[in-house]
């Protein structure tokens, strides 16, 4: 039959049909790759390749400019951890150039001490002079009684003594500063180790007054001397402790306090320490303890000063108010008693003040400046090796981003190869873009 599909002309026909065209599809951008085929979908499949091509070379260039803003912010990263080395290497020796001025200082403290031992019993001596003038005051009979041979040794077992002596100040200017702050009754306080001791020195009869026979007052009619008014009695057992730290490997033990810091980290200009820890304590009363394990320091002298700052002068004080909690004076005259409590007009002199530790005076101020700003420079090195140890963190971090994304850009321009085939300046951008990507 003429249309039968089984005619020698109908397989001729079938023979001779235009070969068909094979595709593969790019697995992301659908890159059409022919085979074979007549001319017009050849054309076409040549323009679908250009743009795809296009597409390559668009999606590389993104990948390659995120490549170089990361390889970017791990140059800024290094550079930055490498200046921070420097600053914390340059920090590293001025401390250790400190430490250095601090040992001789303190080994001179020790060669003048020889020198002036005889001294500082003088001034002590002197103090003791001042308080017995006070003759109508506890603490000026006390100090009579004890030097006579008939004194009773049950009243002054547990008196560890006056304020005035149990402490000494680096110089003339501060015992004066510290005797006006404290006031001459807290000066001439009597110093009891236990309760015991306070209920020694006044007894009461029946009806709750003074014995007047017995206790203190017993032993200053017995010699014509009555004590007048009222005196103040401290019992160090009773005193509330400080209970954080001490310096580490300080022979006077003073305590770690948390110091003022400006929002830079930087201490107040002017700012010399606290008062609590600028009396000189004796070694004989560095040995006393409480029952509690307590000293001197951190009971009598912190139940007196608190955290009393002391700043070089008036100026410097008024710029550091925000930043004092428990009082403040300054070198020049300068006085806060408290937080909103200011003590203007003249400065008093106090007849009883604190002795002056004349071994220490000529040089413990520039030892406390020294020590100040060792601890501040000790502090910025830490906070350096904290940005460091950040810095080291987020370098990590975007290096690991670097890794990734050339990850990505080697298996974008492996896929795209086929593609290199379609001559040979393509073949030469794309051996470029592998090249930089595992470069």
């Amino acid at each position: 039959m003429w249309g039968s599909s089984n005619s020698p002309m109908f397989r001729q026909s079938q023979s001779q049909a235009p070969p068909s065209c094979s595709t593969v599809l790019h697995p992301e951008l659908a890159i059409v790759i022919s085979d074979g085929g007549n001319l017009a979908t050849n054309k076409t499949n040549a323009v679908q390749n250009e743009c795809n091509m296009e597409m390559v070379l668009g999606q590389t260039k993104r990948l390659e400019e995120d490549l170089q803003k990361l390889g970017y912010k791990i140059k800024h990263h290094e550079e930055k951890i490498e200046h921070l080395k420097i600053q914390s290497y340059n920090l590293d020796n001025s401390i250790k150039d400190i430490k250095g001025n601090l040992r001789s200082h303190r080994s001179s403290k020790k060669a003048e001490a020889l020198c002036h031992n005889g001294e500082n019993k003088q001034a002590e001596q002197e103090t003791v002079d001042q308080i017995l003038l006070q003759d109508k005051r506890a603490a000026g009979l006390l100090c009579r009684i004890k030097g006579l041979q008939t004194a009773d040794c049950l009243l002054f077992k547990d008196v560890l003594g006056i304020v005035a002596t149990l402490g000494k100040a680096p110089d003339d200017n501060l015992s004066r500063l510290f005797s006006e702050y404290l006031g001459l009754e807290k000066m001439l306080a009597i110093v009891c180790k236990t309760y015991e001791g306070i209920k020694a020195l006044e007894k009461y009869d029946g009806e709750g007054k003074i014995d007047l026979r017995s206790g203190l007052h017993g032993l200053g009619t017995s010699i014509r001397r009555p004590i007048s008014g009222r005196f103040l009695a401290i019992c160090l057992e009773d005193l509330r402790p400080y209970v954080g730290k001490h310096v580490k490997e300080d022979p006077q033990k003073r305590l770690d306090l948390l110091k003022p810091r400006l929002p830079t980290g930087e201490y107040p200009p002017g700012f010399l320490g606290f008062a609590v820890n600028m009396i000189t304590v004796d070694v004989m009363h560095l040995k006393y303890v409480t029952s509690s394990g307590h000293g001197l320091r951190e009971t009598l002298f912190y139940a007196l000063f608190s955290r009393l700052q002391v700043y070089r002068t008036r100026a410097d004080m008024e710029l550091a108010i925000p930043y004092i909690s428990d009082g403040a004076l300054s070198l020049d005259g300068g006085m806060i008693k408290s937080c909103g409590v200011f003590k203007l007009g003249r400065r008093e002199d106090i007849d009883v003040r604190f002795p002056v530790s004349l071994n220490a005076s000529s040089t413990t101020l520039s030892i406390l400046e020294s020590e100040e700003q060792l601890k501040q420079l000790i502090w910025n090195r830490e906070r350096i090796d904290e940005d460091i140890g950040r810095e080291k963190f987020v370098l990590d971090n975007v290096r690991t981003m670097y890794n990734k994304k050339r990850g990505e850009l080697v298996n974008f321009l492996a896929q795209s190869a086929p593609l290199a085939d379609k001559g040979e300046e393509r073949n030469e951008i794309i051996k470029g873009c592998m090249l930089a990507a595992l470069a």
